[in-house]
């Protein structure tokens, strides 16, 4: 970790949160390989505006027509020294004072012998000749940027000096949306119970302007019901620490839930999020739609994607998370294409990857809102989401940040019983999920080990009987190169903890992210496999069949050289698994790959009640946990 030495200036850009030493402002940070904003060298930033370099935005009003994003022209001169090092960089909210500044400084006065500096992150940025080839002959560029609704105003700043030494030379004019406050990008979730979908969405009004509703119902009056909703935000002193305390910070805005429940088994329900004023009108979002759970038990057509470690990337080509999350968009745009044939999304951990920089939740949420708006959309807790040294997190790295899970928890509404806690269950038809929380101890004699036997023995296999074990770190079996290095092809003592549990209760599928890449196992159970079948799996259950779908878009990790006989199909690519559920006894897994949604990997389980109850004739009395054969 290294000090970033700062100084104050009077008016441009974003000033936030520093930490005085010795009389000096200063700011902790750190590269961060897996947030490419991190290489924008703000400690070294100067600002030395010169007359010569102009910059200008257009349209000045986004969103006339309701639209909550849109695509922005700007165009900029530099007659003298342009670079192929000079970039645009996208900054809100546009402009503060130096009282906005100086007011968040802590320990002591800042050192203002040196002024300007800038100590806030752009949103993203573009290098200058990205959109003109002749730019460093003629001085001359134009690019195009797309900005969605994100609560306050933006200008583009033309600086010199490549990431590693920005030098500000010049400041667009303000852009902004014409509602800037309104209601956007309803994210779907299961309830607590079966025939409960909550609908959260991100707002700029607190519960002091308006109060959030969600109205819905069925086809046949689809205004019938009204539901309050519950107004959550988080502030800067809410953070663990930098970058998200820092030059990361942005406001989140307010984060609305409403929960809509008595939902009868799968059936077509409309709904619209928005705000009712004092005077008794509404702001609304644009009309959706989602069908209802089935009831467990039920015996139809149920369609379930599970993936992790997706992140995000631009449409706009901004180059931020060019080489870092590179697949983002095309698992993105695939589940989109795919929408009519998927019923609910597992999206295992490692989410945004904003790692701190809290613009980028926004931006994520955009992102996959023509998927959040229509089906569940289920998230696990991941080490980008919750580690943090001295935040309770089991794993005391730094890799979310100082986001310390509060973020994810907040922009997105799971059935957990405890928030920071971030372990849950979920039914949906015939399936029964067991999400468990990596980045929290889930060893034997923890809240959370207790909170995974409970979910596998609650299940009724006669009327759920596909149990599925879902985490974000591998809890069972990888051959990743960095597992393998450690000798444990998993996390440490996971295995020795959790076996016997996914033996006892017959746990038919774990699946996992962390490790970006697409792997699955024979049937195992101490190391060993226990069924010579490989595409088709039938009769009594002998052990759990391992997933590794950590290939949702961050870039890919490498397999070891190592022989892993339990490894049956490895795939270096980028991708993510779907379960269906034809009737009880019928499931077909497929992996497909992001590229082109075709599938390259498959296999099938028939399986009758009778079998899951039953031993085969090497388990005889049916033991607690079984030996390998």
């Amino acid at each position: 970790m290294g000090w970033w030495k700062l100084s104050c200036f009077a008016t441009v850009l974003v000033c936030v949160l520093a930490i005085c030493r010795g009389g000096e402002a200063s700011v902790e940070v750190r590269y961060d390989e897996h947030q490419p904003l991190s290489r924008v060298s703000l400690h070294t930033a100067r600002v030395m505006l010169d007359e010569s370099v102009s910059i200008s935005a257009s349209p000045e009003i986004l969103g006339r027509k309701g639209e909550s994003a849109e695509y922005v022209f700007v165009s900029f001169t530099r007659s003298k020294g342009a670079n192929a090092s000079d970039w645009i960089g996208v900054f809100s909210p546009a402009k503060f004072s130096s009282k906005e500044c100086l007011k968040d400084l802590k320990n002591g006065t800042t050192n203002l012998n040196n002024p300007p500096y800038l100590c806030s992150s752009p949103i993203k940025f573009k290098y200058a000749n990205s959109g003109s080839k002749d730019y460093v002959k003629t001085g001359k560029g134009s690019l195009t940027f797309r900005l969605i609704k994100q609560r306050a105003d933006f200008a583009f700043g033309f600086f010199s000096g490549n990431l590693s030494d920005p030098v500000l030379l010049a400041v667009s004019n303000t852009i902004t949306f014409a509602d800037l406050k309104a209601p956007v990008w309803p994210r779907l979730a299961m309830g607590k119970n079966w025939n409960e979908m909550t609908v959260t969405w991100t707002s700029g009004y607190g519960l002091n302007d308006a109060v959030p509703v969600v109205i819905w119902g069925p086809a046949y009056k689809k205004d019938q019901f009204t539901s309050a909703a519950i107004t959550l935000t988080f502030t800067r002193k809410d953070m663990c620490g930098p970058p998200a305390s820092s030059v990361g910070w942005r406001d989140p805005g307010f984060i609305h839930t409403g929960s809509l429940s008595a939902l009868w088994p799968s059936t077509k329900y409309y709904y619209k999020v928005g705000h009712q004023f004092m005077d008794g009108n509404f702001t609304l979002g644009p009309e959706k739609s989602f069908t209802s759970a089935p009831a467990p038990g039920q015996d139809s057509l149920q369609r379930v994607i599970i993936y992790g470690d997706m992140g995000k990337a631009e449409r706009d080509g901004s180059n931020e998370y060019n080489n870092y999350q590179p697949a983002a968009l095309n698992t993105t745009d695939q589940l989109l294409k795919d929408l009519d044939d998927i019923d609910i999304v597992f999206h295992i951990g490692d989410i945004t990857y904003a790692n701190g920089y809290i613009a980028q939740w926004d931006q994520f949420t955009e992102q996959i809102e023509g998927i959040t708006s229509r089906v569940p959309y289920m998230i696990g807790s991941g080490n980008h989401e919750r580690d943090w040294p001295g935040s309770g997190s089991f794993f005391q790295n730094l890799d979310s940040g100082g986001e310390c899970g509060v973020p994810a928890e907040t922009y997105f509404h799971m059935p957990t019983r405890n928030k920071d806690k971030f372990w849950y269950a979920a039914d949906w038809g015939q399936f029964h999920f067991c999400i468990a929380d990596t980045e929290q101890d889930w060893r034997v004699g923890t809240e959370q080990y207790r909170f995974i036997e409970d979910c596998l023995a609650s299940v009724n296999r006669q009327k759920q009987p596909w149990l599925i074990f879902l985490a974000h770190r591998v809890l069972g079996y990888s051959s990743g190169s960095f597992y393998a290095t450690e000798g444990t092809f998993a996390e440490p003592e996971s295995r020795d903890q959790l076996q016997k549990l996914w033996q006892k209760y017959k746990v038919d599928i774990a699946m996992y992210g962390h490790v970006h890449q697409y792997e699955r196992t024979c049937p195992v159970y101490e190391s060993q496999c226990v069924s010579s079948e490989k595409d088709y799996y039938s009769g009594t259950f002998n052990a759990t069949i391992h997933i590794v779908t950590g290939g949702g878009g961050a870039s890919l990790a490498s397999f070891t050289t190592l022989n892993t006989t339990w490894s049956t199909v490895k795939d270096f690519d980028f991708g993510f698994t779907k379960l269906t559920s034809y009737n009880s006894s019928s499931l077909l897994f497929e992996y497909k790959r992001s590229r082109d949604g075709e599938v390259y990997d498959r296999f099938w389980i028939e399986r009758e009640y009778m079998d899951v109850l039953g031993c085969d004739a090497s388990q005889q009395n049916c033991p607690e946990s079984l030996l390998a054969h």
